[in-house]
Formats: structure tokens, sequence, C-alpha cells
């Protein structure tokens, strides 16, 4: 029975010893984990990338087994995966040159009875941002920085992105559609929406928006779901379950996240 390893908040350490591990995620629901390897370094290797994200009172290392047949995904992060048996997955990433960035799915929740023991790992393990990452340039885009973490507004003030900086005003913004023409050149609307969506404030001009919900380029349509689907401002919501059954799949999908990131965060 290989033996893995998850990484999670020291704060839910008492609710894992008590009820094991609960499964997570968006669409795919699991919990994602790691075959204990010889390698310390190597069987600990998320905790920098992790911590990254915040954490409450750090990271504790849950050690649990499964049988050999369990059935699981074994993948590179960001990349499509395989499923293996659980003996499979283990000794695949065993015999890996470099397993870095590597890690293995389990669709489903971990019982009490599975848990073997939590340990607390050194916070500085493993790597960040990504494997081999050390010596490069950090990207600073809105996709790679996270907000609030240690050091990164020294990061920005020495490395400052082409997008940095406060967004135009609403009544600038707002100017920008109709220069655009008619529908709108899809480029100057999605720069559009991208600097709505970085605004703190979640309020914005719903029905100045509205008419890009039938923006012949499904990006637009997209990007419009995704930059208001939390705004509290009236209108909001109609606006988004109107495209839940667009044609496009990428629409659909945006609508589905939202739905699911509303949904847990009432």
């Amino acid at each position: 029975m290989p033996i893995f390893v998850h990484l999670t908040s020291a704060a839910n350490a008492p609710r894992i010893r008590r009820s094991g591990i609960r499964a997570a995620g968006r669409g795919e629901r699991g919990v994602h984990c790691f075959p204990v390897l010889p390698s310390y370094t190597l069987t600990h290797q998320w905790v920098r990338e992790l911590a990254r994200f915040g954490t409450r009172g750090g990271l504790v290392a849950v050690h649990f087994r499964l049988d050999d047949a369990e059935p699981v995904t074994v993948r590179h992060y960001g990349r499509p995966g395989r499923q293996v048996p659980a003996a499979e997955a283990a000794g695949q990433l065993a015999a890996m040159e470099d397993p870095r960035g590597w890690e293995v799915f389990l669709p489903r929740s971990v019982a009490a009875g599975e848990v073997h023991r939590l340990r607390r790992p050194p916070q500085v393990a493993g790597w960040r941002y990504f494997p081999a990452s050390h010596g490069r340039r950090p990207c600073q885009c809105d996709g790679c920085r996270v907000r609030g973490e240690y050091g990164g507004r020294r990061l920005r003030e020495r490395l400052p992105h082409p997008l940095d900086g406060p967004p135009p005003p609403t009544r600038v913004l707002l100017e920008r559609p109709a220069a655009a023409g008619d529908p709108g050149d899809p480029e100057v609307l999605l720069d559009l929406l991208h600097w709505f969506g970085r605004r703190r404030r979640r309020k914005g001009p719903v029905a100045e928006l509205a008419r890009l919900a039938a923006h012949p380029d499904a990006r637009v349509r997209a990007a419009l779901v995704r930059t208001v689907w939390d705004w509290s401002s009236p209108g909001r919501a109609d606006l988004v379950d109107g495209l839940a059954d667009d044609q496009d799949h990428r629409v659909r999908t945006a609508v589905a996240d939202a739905r699911e990131w509303l949904a847990e965060r009432d």
C-alpha cells in the first residue's frame, strides 16, 4: 500500500484527524497529493509554491495510505493526466529522473482511517513558481503575481509590468466602445473589460456593458462574464444567466465557473 502526502493549512489538522481529507476543487473534486519518496525534498516539493497563496498557521503534511489498485490520475501540473492504479503512480514518479512539478490526483475524499500521520515540514522546502525557476526573471503579469505576496511591492517597483498602474477612469473607459465602432473591435473591448476586471470596487456599469452580451466574438462574451460575475450592481445576475446557454463552450464554461464560485463564497 503506497503512502501519499497531501499538503494543507495547519488550521485544517484537527478536522483531518477527526474526519479525514475533504475533496475540494472547482469542477473536478478530489485530493491533490504526491507519493512519499526516498528524497525528502522531492516528497515535499510543493511546500514553497503552495505557501505563496496563503496558509492558516503554515502547512502540514498529511500522510495517508491507498490500496495498490486505487484509481488515481498522475500528471504534470497544468497538463492532461493518465489514470493508473495508485501503486503504478507511485512507482512511475519514483523512477523519474526529475519528478518536480508532477502530482497525483485522487478523485474522492480520504477517510480518517486512511490517514497515517500528520507532520510539520520545513516551510522552505521545494521550488517556487515552477521547477528550475531560480535565476529567471519573475513574470509580473496579472496571471502570475499574487496580490499581497511577501515582497510583491518591491518586486513590482523593480520589474514594472506594462499594464501596471491604476485603471483609467470609468468615464474614459465607457467612451471606448463607441470609438470601437459597431459591433466593436474585439481587441479594444477585451482591453476595456480587462481594466474593469481590475477594479477593486465590486460595482460597475452593468447597463452600459450589457450590449456586449450580443457581440459576435465569443472571447468578448466570455470576458464579460468573467468581469461582472461578482459585481453587486443591479442587473448583473440577469446578464450572466442570459449567457448560460450561449452557443460557444467558452462562454458557457465562464458562466458555470461564475456560478460555482458564487456558491462556494455563499
